[in-house]
């Protein structure tokens, strides 16, 4: 059965779904960038007779608050770290895509949290550093060289200028596809959680990691997995074939297979 909660951190109100038993084990399952509780809910529903399943929509995603400030990937852990403490959790497994991966990264190289989280299970992990094209430099250099003759401004005209700027036609094909839908906080969330990259957290997890990954992943790529792999001491990659960024919805029978083999 599935319910639906609200979970109050600082000022923000945080929804959740809860599905499975309530003496099963608790798995906290994370969603990606641009996404919520609802693309999980499937997955979480397959995994709900063998885990007791909680998927929150970060703050600034689904039906949660947006913060009241920018935040980064260390904002985002400090919330699930307190959601799980609140949860008077023993241990909690978790399983995490994409945006997730970067907070599970941050949450399992912490000392004080790693008693509190058992397995992990990442899939379409984000964090690692990617390997970069000719164009994404010139479309980099290209956006500097437009934002310098800013900096010449007034402080008390210099902020409003620039957010015109960013609003502009050429400033947003300048970049992500992601960074053209937002504005505001969550604009300045995203720059400060994507430009963050976590090679340095990997020697640092001592848990036992699967990484479950879509073979032609084009959002993080399978060299991302590889490199998360040889980082982190006890994890292993199993590749999916025919599958992208979101396995667990292009193969979902045989994603859900491999992820309670993991998780009994």
């Amino acid at each position: 059965m599935e319910t639906v909660k609200i979970y109050h951190y600082q000022s923000l109100s945080v929804s959740y779904t809860r599905t499975g038993m309530e003496n099963d084990k608790p798995l906290l399952i994370l969603h990606g960038w641009g996404s919520n509780k609802q693309v999980m809910a499937p997955l979480a529903k397959q995994l709900s007779d063998i885990r007791d399943c909680y998927i929150p929509d970060l703050p600034g995603f689904g039906n949660s608050s947006v913060p009241n400030d920018p935040w980064n990937v260390d904002d985002y852990a400090d919330m699930v770290e307190q959601f799980i403490q609140d949860q008077e959790f023993e241990t909690v497994d978790l399983l995490v895509h994409s945006f997730g991966g970067r907070i599970a990264l941050k949450l399992c190289a912490r000392a004080d949290c790693q008693d509190h989280i058992d397995k992990v299970l990442i899939t379409g992990g984000a964090g690692m550093k990617p390997k970069r094209s000719l164009g994404f430099y010139l479309k980099k250099y290209t956006a500097k060289t437009l934002k310098a003759p800013f900096y010449l401004l007034p402080k008390s005209w210099r902020s409003n200028a620039l957010e015109w700027l960013r609003e502009t036609a050429l400033w947003k094909a300048l970049g992500s596809s992601d960074y053209s839908k937002l504005s505001g906080v969550m604009r300045e969330t995203f720059v400060q959680t994507v430009t963050e990259y976590l090679e340095p957290t990997l020697p640092n997890i001592p848990h036992e990691v699967l990484l479950l990954w879509g073979r032609d992943d084009n959002a993080a790529p399978l060299y991302q997995a590889e490199r998360m792999e040889q980082g982190i001491e006890n994890a292993a990659l199993v590749v999916i074939d025919h599958a992208g960024h979101y396995a667990f919805l292009d193969r979902p029978s045989h994603f859900t297979s491999i992820a309670k083999a993991f998780f009994k």
